[in-house]
């Protein structure tokens, strides 16, 4: 439950009066926490911004994507390093957190009070974070064209599936073989292999100028429709996880509204562009393009999020939708301040969550984990670069960046683990390996990303210097 943001005092006045705030202050209504949980994402926010900006111009100044800074400073600020930005789901207590600790001196409250505090400022901080992938998920949709990831839908088709199915497969097979793994943990371990972060490729395809190339276009569809597949995979091991069985009826569910989600959406844009335009056009006040527009992105991920799918799969086709509109262009600009604020919230805390504890190798369970992780990430990124050659009739195209942009796992890897962790179906090891194997491939994705499109770019830049000198 998001927490009650009710005042009953002016700022001024808690600012004069919030130090000599008694301790019986955590034995009121909830609602007298409130100016504290304010405070609390108020200040998580300002350690959110400037992980995001100082990561962000680190990055760049080396020509590395600056997502990749954003989620180094995310680690930074996390739960590996100064603790600023922690979360309950990943086994952090409100003692953990800096900034509890920082609202407990001040405020003079009990671990009862701060615990509450902790818990309703999480949330907002979790909720703002998931705004920020949907906002970037509707303006990847803005940026993608709709003919041209028309043209590449089955080519994108084919990257997805193999792409689940192949580091499925070995992750699974290799798993019992090699590590005598029990079959259920080894499927778990498998599907977590599966999935890939459209979040974290698109940012970098879009900062790097390649989302609208052949390349870009079947990375993002293959993604989307990978998304897909994963949830449905995701569907059948949570079932497993519980019961022992598959609840087929739940997989045909998921698989048909899936499909038709995804399909009316399409066909909704040719009706809607022009009453979308015809209604903007007679709005006369601020906002007249971009709020009509962005409430429709809300509705498209609120009618994915009750079918059960990703909100962001909504919010994505609403941008795909409005790409049509002759006001694309316009509303692309107005779009760019609104992902400026909520975007890093999203690739900070996913950093923030990453536990590079289980890195350690003098902790004497996460031995046993390394040496499985380092099978699955052999796994993990053999498994989705292979993809890249599964197309054919381009010539031209470059496979190497397709498979390699299909690699991060980010947030949605961790899912995996979490459900797998909590369901009791992985023993220490095991989740420590898929959580090492989700940390690096989120990492080294973007900078490899960016290195297999600019072999590209100089490969052709070479091509055509020579033949200017044959001619």
């Amino acid at each position: 439950m998001l927490p009650n943001f009710g005042f009953h005092l002016p700022l001024s006045t808690w600012v004069d009066v919030w130090p000599s705030l008694p301790p019986v202050l955590a034995t009121t209504p909830e609602a007298e926490y409130a100016p504290f949980v304010l405070a609390g994402v108020l200040l998580t926010l300002v350690v959110v911004y400037m992980a995001s900006k100082l990561g962000g111009e680190l990055s760049k100044r080396f020509d590395l994507p600056p997502v990749l800074g954003e989620l180094v400073g995310g680690v930074i600020v996390g739960v590996s390093a100064l603790h600023f930005l922690v979360f309950p789901e990943t086994g952090a207590a409100a003692a953990d957190s800096a900034v509890m600790t920082v609202l407990a001196w001040l405020g003079d409250l009990d671990s009862e009070a701060i615990t509450h505090i902790f818990q309703s400022q999480s949330e907002v901080i979790s909720v703002l974070a998931e705004l920020g992938v949907i906002v970037l998920l509707f303006e990847i949709g803005l940026e993608s064209d709709l003919r041209e990831l028309g043209k590449v839908g089955y080519q994108a088709a084919i990257v997805a599936v193999v792409g689940v199915a192949a580091p499925f497969t070995l992750g699974t097979v290799g798993l019992v073989m090699l590590f005598h793994a029990p079959i259920i943990p080894a499927i778990f371990a498998g599907a977590a292999l599966t999935a890939t972060s459209i979040g974290i490729t698109s940012k970098v395809l879009s900062e790097l100028g390649s989302l609208k190339s052949t390349e870009g276009q079947i990375i993002v569809g293959a993604a989307v429709i990978d998304d897909v597949l994963g949830i449905i995979v995701l569907a059948v091991v949570a079932s497993l996880a519980k019961t022992g069985e598959v609840d087929l009826l739940n997989v045909v569910y998921l698989i048909v509204s899936a499909s038709a989600f995804l399909i009316g959406a399409i066909l909704l844009g040719k009706f809607f562009n022009r009453s979308f335009v015809a209604i903007a056009d007679q709005l006369q006040t601020r906002g007249a393009l971009l709020i009509p527009a962005f409430t429709f992105a809300l509705v498209m991920a609120f009618l994915a999020n009750i079918i059960h799918l990703e909100a962001i799969l909504g919010a994505f086709a609403a941008g795909l939708v409005l790409d049509e509109t002759d006001k694309r262009k316009e509303l692309d600009q107005q779009v760019m301040p609104i992902a400026d604020i909520l975007v890093p919230i999203f690739f900070v805390t996913v950093g923030a969550k990453a536990d590079l504890g289980v890195l350690n190798p003098t902790v004497a369970e996460n031995r046993e984990g390394l040496i499985i992780a380092a099978f699955l990430i052999a796994v993990a990124i053999i498994g989705k670069v292979v993809t890249g050659w599964t197309v054919f009739g381009q010539p031209d195209l470059n496979r190497l960046a397709i498979g390699v942009g299909m690699i991060p796992r980010g947030e949605v890897g961790l899912v995996f683990a979490g459900i797998g962790s909590a369901s009791g179906v992985l023993d220490k090891p095991l989740e420590a390996a898929i959580i090492v194997m989700v940390i690096l491939t989120t990492f080294l994705a973007p900078p490899l990303l960016q290195w297999a499109l600019k072999g590209q770019e100089e490969s052709k830049l070479t091509a055509k210097t020579t033949l200017s000198a044959v001619e």
